[in-house]
């Protein structure tokens, strides 16, 4: 199972806190860096306020060697298909080929009032959603030479040259996840290398993940080629001490992160991802919300990570 940090920077974090971070994550050998795409705060005061994902992602592109680094998940209505394409392509070259754009519909209303963001009903929003994922992925898989063209309700592309292309093998992976049980699949089937179910039990997941194998299977794809991957708040601790102090840092108590996440001693944080891994989950994402803990990656490094051949 693939270990991924996961990190929200909107509840008030700068660049110099998710560097240390994301290069403690790949000193003590986590597979992955991402961060969440808000700009807004859903509690307390966020201060210093909220950094960019695609600006962050482009630096850290340049501070870290071998971490793959992403968005879990992008907002379809924060940018244009067109410009995220390029931006997200350009931070594939300077990362050396290891970013994965994860892209959603958005949900959070307060933050596109807040910053002057429209934000149409859900219906809309998925519909425009479902055309980014078109658009960028078109303009992706142009072949170099060739033009691109779309002509949709919301999106209308022209004789795109389709640059820059993206540098990795396969190209940009995308991400999508959620719980819905419609539409979701069907574009997870038609545009995702990877699915993703956000804070749920293993049993919703298994759940969910089953639904997206259909939608693949009926798409005429094999479902062996998804990666299924779960996100869950970590909160590990050597004792139930450090558990509790963890636990208070972030303002949670040990009950509900022991009913809802990756929380305990390092034994009970193994039987945890077992159960993950057992609903097919190939690939965890912790959300660590006390960015300033380093010593809480090096714990899950060293007591957790490498019991997991046997979860």
């Amino acid at each position: 199972m693939d270990l991924r940090i996961f990190t929200e920077p909107q509840m008030g974090a700068t660049y110099d806190d998710l560097l240390a971070v994301a290069r403690r994550s790949e000193e003590t050998g986590f597979d992955a860096f991402f961060r969440s795409d808000h700009y807004l705060t859903m509690g307390g005061d966020g201060l210093p306020g909220p950094t960019d994902a695609w600006l962050t992602l482009a630096g850290l592109a340049r501070e870290t060697e071998r971490i793959r680094l992403g968005t879990l998940m992008s907002a379809a209505t924060f940018r244009l298909p067109g410009p995220l394409a390029i931006s997200v392509a350009q931070v594939d070259q300077m990362s050396g080929g290891r970013v994965e754009l994860g892209i959603g519909a958005a949900w959070f209303e307060a933050e596109h009032a807040a910053y002057g963001i429209p934000f149409p009903d859900l219906g809309e929003r998925f519909d425009r959603y479902e055309e980014q994922l078109a658009v960028i992925t078109g303009l992706w898989n142009t072949p170099a030479g060739e033009t691109f063209d779309h002509d949709g309700a919301y999106y209308r592309v022209a004789g795109s040259p389709a640059l820059p292309k993206p540098v990795q093998d396969g190209g940009i992976p995308v991400l999508i996840g959620g719980r819905g049980t419609k539409r979701t699949p069907r574009l997870a089937a038609r545009y995702a290398s990877e699915f993703n179910v956000p804070f749920a039990s293993a049993e919703d997941n298994g759940r969910l993940f089953a639904g997206v194998r259909v939608a693949c299977e009926e798409a005429g794809r094999d479902p062996g080629s998804m990666i299924f991957s779960s996100a869950l708040v970590l909160c590990v601790g050597k004792d139930d001490a450090e558990v509790a102090r963890r636990a208070s840092a972030i303002g949670r108590t040990v009950e509900d992160l022991r009913a809802a996440g990756v929380a305990g001693t390092p034994a009970e944080a193994v039987d945890v991802l077992g159960r993950y891994a057992e609903a097919g989950a190939r690939r965890v994402y912790l959300q660590v919300l006390d960015l300033a803990d380093l010593d809480h990656l090096d714990l899950v490094a060293s007591a957790v990570a490498p019991q997991l051949g046997d979860a």
